[in-house]
């Protein structure tokens, strides 16, 4: 019969002690035989067909061993986690402390497992939290309906030099950006987002015309690289034309949309700045929400999911430099002068922040028997694929067992939310 001794080295970690018998010990040395003579070559003999007996003869006593220590070690431990319905976290750390043929064999597992969870009383919490009322204003109605009116603007080739709100087309280069890359681009002047003084240098400028000029680049830039440094630049200008804004008239409301006149079309966009307003008013109060849990609750955060959390964090900001700077992380890093061990510690605290807000939903999710059906679960995973221009070939590439259980996740933590947020009290 196999004895076990369970010691906490805290509140989310354990050690497992495994005392295994002789008898059943030697059912695993057996199994291991079996494994090993699998790839055995003896004279007389099939492979795989080689009798155990003869087998364990020609097979060095140590090396089972170590074969039966690990079929005993993995198969014990898992018995004992189901056993015992412990939540742990990825692989054990296993060590063998005694093994030998003929004697009990004893090893201990180290593992992680998720913490203990105590929470204040966050429905208290959450009705605390007060709603603020959403109102639109009639000047943001007017403001809507100006970017829409530039949306469906009209352009007129302009002869003469580019004024403020003239869309134009440029070609522009620098020896310190990417050697000397020319870059193409357009916008209405004025509006282009360029660093300060750039739209400026471009003011009065003629179709075919050139210009360089230097730049001082803005220190909070977005661009580490080129923080606080001149900048020269060399840039074309291809093409200059007016925007002309249509007039605001019923007629002009129906070729938008399905709108008799301006006031539907008004009225549309109302509901739509409401949505948005509801959207963001929302996630404010459960971040406020999860946030007054988290400065209460009781939890030892387990290192091993922090340290998951920070790979798949910077996993995923390599892939935004990859993708908006169009450079690889190692060149990104001596571009800023830093190593990827001083991005990794920057992002620790909101990867803390993020297994906290992970356990805290989750162990509220038990506590309210948060339920999610496997008809919800499917309608999201088709809503997921129906995204992808082939529903099919998505189906075969994407791991579904995987993106079954985080959309399972997602659910459940959107519930979680959701109830939080219907405690919250309207102002």
């Amino acid at each position: 019969m196999m004895k076990t001794l369970i010691k906490n080295l805290s509140e989310s970690q354990i050690e497992i002690l495994f005392e295994v018998s002789v008898e059943e010990f030697e059912e695993h040395y057996q199994k291991a035989i079996s494994n090993l003579a699998q790839n055995l070559k003896i004279n007389g003999f099939r492979p795989g067909k080689v009798p155990p007996e003869i087998a364990e003869k020609e097979i060095a006593s140590a090396k089972i061993l170590e074969e039966a220590a690990g079929l005993a070690a993995k198969e014990e431990y898992v018995k004992f986690i189901v056993e015992k319905k412990l939540e742990v976290l990825g692989k054990p750390e296993i060590q063998v402390l005694k093994l030998a043929k003929g004697n009990p064999f004893e090893f201990k597992a180290k593992t992680w497992i998720l913490p203990e969870v105590v929470l204040p009383d966050y429905r208290l919490i959450a009705s605390r939290i007060k709603k603020r009322e959403i109102k639109i204003e009639e000047r943001e109605i007017e403001d809507a309906l100006g970017w829409l009116r530039k949306s469906r603007a009209s352009f007129t080739p302009k002869s003469g030099p580019c004024e403020e709100d003239d869309f134009v087309e440029i070609l522009y280069s620098s020896p310190q950006i990417e050697g000397k890359r020319e870059f193409q681009d357009s916008f209405i002047l004025g509006q282009g987002g360029f660093i300060p003084g750039f739209e400026d240098n471009l003011r009065r400028m003629s179709a075919g015309e050139e210009k360089e000029f230097i730049l001082d680049f803005p220190e909070s830039s977005t661009k580490p690289e080129f923080s606080g440094k001149k900048i020269n630049f060399k840039v074309r200008l291809k093409s200059v034309q007016i925007v002309v804004l249509p007039e605001i008239t019923d007629d002009w409301a129906k070729s938008v949309g399905k709108f008799e006149n301006i006031s539907d079309l008004k009225k549309s966009i109302k509901v739509s700045l409401l949505q948005e307003k509801e959207m963001i008013e929302a996630q404010r109060v459960r971040s406020e929400i999860l946030e007054k849990i988290s400065q209460n609750v009781k939890i030892d955060l387990p290192e091993v999911l922090i340290n998951l959390e920070k790979e798949k964090m910077l996993a995923e900001f390599k892939e935004k430099i990859n993708s908006d700077f169009k450079i690889s992380f190692q060149d990104y890093l001596s571009k800023i002068n830093k190593t990827e061990k001083d991005i990794s510690d920057s992002i620790a605290l909101e990867a803390k922040k993020r297994v906290k807000n992970f356990l805290i939903i989750r162990e509220i999710g038990k506590k309210e028997n948060i339920q999610i059906s496997e008809t919800e679960v499917t309608e999201e995973i088709n809503r997921t694929l129906s995204r992808y221009s082939d529903v099919k070939k998505a189906g075969k590439e994407l791991d579904l067992e995987k993106l079954k259980i985080y959309t399972e996740g997602e659910i459940r933590n959107e519930k979680v939310l959701q109830l939080l947020e219907s405690l919250s009290n309207k102002v």
